[in-house]
């Protein structure tokens, strides 16, 4: 398909008349082709009107016919071939294997919402019938079930071009829940959201559903994700990128006469907590087994473990030597755009520059430009814990490994940390009280805990958590990843007696749409 660098307002390909866009290989700098024309105001009034007016339909479609929905835009991502995985890799550097499982998982997770879907368990169906004799007072007929919010503004992650983009996590756990959606494409791969794109534009018009179920919108600089969020019909905001374009998204919701809910994955350092019977019997393979998750994609994954915190000793001694051995040898790769890569050259110069910390290795510089040189440094906990730039993300593969005198210093390491995706405890048999005790302050400062594993390869499955306290997310109560992404986009309603023509149909007498429902307190199938 030939690309032609059009705004995907509803069904129709509109040309915009605002500055250029234009994507560039990161691997070459070579700009490419064609121009994407940034839209302003009256897109964004457009896709907005469009999806309001879907939205009333859209939300009450089928179980079944949402499902199929999800379904066909899966299907026709698939059916784009080859050429979407070729412009992927032209627009961010990634190689051919990264991008194919890319696409997998964008697929699978549609089909897993539309699996969702069709269980109806996110209405969470709740009863209570009405008990006219009941004393001191009688009960009315009281019945619950979830809506969607609204039209949801979904913005596209810079790191993911396809499962944090157009059609991806964000995407896919909205339409599930009823809710049309304008996506803001990420100017750093254009035409692989336009390809994208009109895959869903397709999947809509085969599903016969409204056209402003979806849109997808260009834009430079912060005009049409600033008009977008603070469009009324705009009911919730999906968002992963920096903390600053998180925060700056939040505030402008909340200047809005009527806020709205801002689900924005930001910023995470993914601390590794090396335990001192695994790390006396184990320290080198954990080294070289760190340097692995650190270097993937990179480091360009939101959990990339970017922090490791031990107890100073001969086994931290011998970890840090094999983890710098590795970043030694670990090759340059590409970042995805030449800002990341001079936002993480500055993030490192901090390091390096900071009288804190001590650099222990750096990887090959790379002969190409925009590569990613790994880099291990080393800081005292006690330097750690009064500079609080020592904690800021470095966007990237460099770690800072802290050495703590004993364990009451992890503690108060653990204790001043910021809230993270992930935690990992590195442990042994011997490990469990040590890990006992830090436990609860994990799970107060992170969305997901993990054992003896490395924290990138987030599954997509329905025990995922892929959140966690501020900077992580703006809202540590939700999840970006998983079936129960779904539930960010959906509210209650309870209907008061209501006759049962009015009534919708998971809640009627009989349960016509044969979904799960708890009636008088007790689970029905």
């Amino acid at each position: 398909m030939t690309l032609q660098g059009k705004q995907l307002i509803g069904a129709q390909a509109v040309a915009a008349q605002g500055s250029p866009i234009h994507a560039v290989n990161p691997a070459t700098d070579e700009r490419l082709e064609p121009a994407y024309a940034a839209g302003g105001k009256p897109e964004v009034e457009r896709a907005c009107a469009l999806a309001w007016a879907a939205f009333e339909t859209y939300r009450e479609t089928g179980l079944e016919a949402r499902a199929r929905f999800l379904e066909t835009v899966a299907d026709e991502i698939e059916a784009i071939g080859d050429a979407l995985i070729e412009r992927a890799m032209a627009e961010s550097g990634l190689p051919r294997a990264r991008l194919e499982g890319e696409r997998g998982r964008t697929c699978g997770q549609l089909r897993l919402f539309a699996k969702v879907v069709r269980a109806g368990e996110w209405l969470d169906v709740r009863i209570d019938p009405a008990l006219p004799e009941r004393a001191p007072m009688p009960r009315v007929d009281l019945r619950q079930r979830h809506i969607g919010l609204g039209p949801v503004a979904v913005f596209g992650a810079s790191n993911f071009p396809l499962a944090f983009s157009v059609a991806g996590g964000d995407t896919a756990s909205s339409l599930a829940a009823g809710c049309p959606v304008v996506v803001k494409a990420h100017s750093a791969h254009p035409g692989t959201s336009e390809l994208v794109g009109r895959a869903v534009q397709r999947a809509v018009a085969r599903c016969e559903l409204p056209e402003g179920v979806f849109s997808l919108l260009y834009g430079s600089g912060h005009e049409v994700g600033q008009a977008l969020v603070r469009d009324a019909r705009i009911k919730a905001v999906g968002f992963t990128g920096s903390r600053g374009g998180g925060t700056a998204l939040m505030k402008a919701v909340q200047e809005r006469p009527e806020p709205i809910p801002v689900y924005a994955e930001m910023s995470s350092i993914n601390p590794v907590f090396l335990l001192p019977e695994a790390l006396a019997a184990r320290g080198k393979a954990l080294g070289e087994a760190f340097v692995g998750s650190l270097t993937l994609g990179a480091g360009q994954f939101c959990t990339n473990p970017g922090l490791v915190i031990g107890i100073k000793g001969e086994g931290l001694d011998a970890f840090v030597a094999a983890a710098g051995e590795a970043v030694q040898a670990s090759p340059a790769q590409t970042m995805l755009t030449p800002g990341i890569h001079d936002a993480y050259s500055q993030g490192v110069d901090g390091l390096t520059q900071s009288s804190q910390a001590r650099e222990v290795a750096r990887g090959p510089a790379g002969d190409g430009p925009n590569a990613c040189q790994a880099g291990l440094f080393v800081a005292a906990a006690a330097d750690f814990l009064r500079e609080e730039a020592l904690q800021a993300e470095v966007f990237g593969a460099t770690a800072l490994v802290v050495e703590c005198a004993d364990q009451a210093e992890v503690t108060r390491v653990a204790e001043a940390l910021e809230g993270q995706l992930t935690a990992t405890l590195q442990m042994d048999d011997g490990d469990l009280e040590t890990a006992r005790g830090l436990l609860p302050i994990l799970e107060r400062r992170a969305g997901r805990v993990m054992a003896n594993g490395w924290p990138t390869g987030v599954e997509v499955c329905h025990a995922m958590v892929h959140g966690g306290p501020y900077p992580a997310t703006s809202d540590s109560r939700t999840t970006s990843v998983g079936s129960a992404a779904i539930q960010r986009f959906l509210r209650p309603v309870c209907y008061q007696n209501l006759p049962q023509g009015l009534l919708p149909e998971a809640l009627r007498d009989g349960n016509p749409a044969g979904v799960s429902r708890l009636v008088d307190g007790k689970r029905e199938a």
